[in-house]
């Protein structure tokens, strides 16, 4: 566990982010924030998202990473998201 006031080691917390606070976090102007608190993450959850946010956030991650995804869903709304080019 952390210390009192201590910030908490990389890699050592998850992020769970829902569509609506995702439609925010996507927007130009927040996209290198976004990326940063994702790097400092185990793990990134995006959960009640739109076709358009799971590819958006594909193409987000592979552009400014250049990391591998992985995306989970149930058929034809996820189209989208796995039909993003690999760079």
């Amino acid at each position: 566990g952390a210390v009192e006031g201590e910030a908490p080691s990389i890699n050592k917390v998850g992020l769970v982010i829902e569509g609506g606070a995702l439609a925010l976090a996507l927007k130009p102007e927040h996209q290198d924030t976004l990326m940063k608190l994702c790097n400092a993450c185990k793990s990134v959850v995006c959960c009640r998202v739109s076709p358009m946010q799971k590819a958006a956030v594909t193409k987000l991650v592979q552009a400014k990473c250049g990391a591998i995804t992985l995306g989970i869903g149930d058929g034809a709304n996820d189209v989208g998201m796995i039909q993003v080019p690999v760079p």
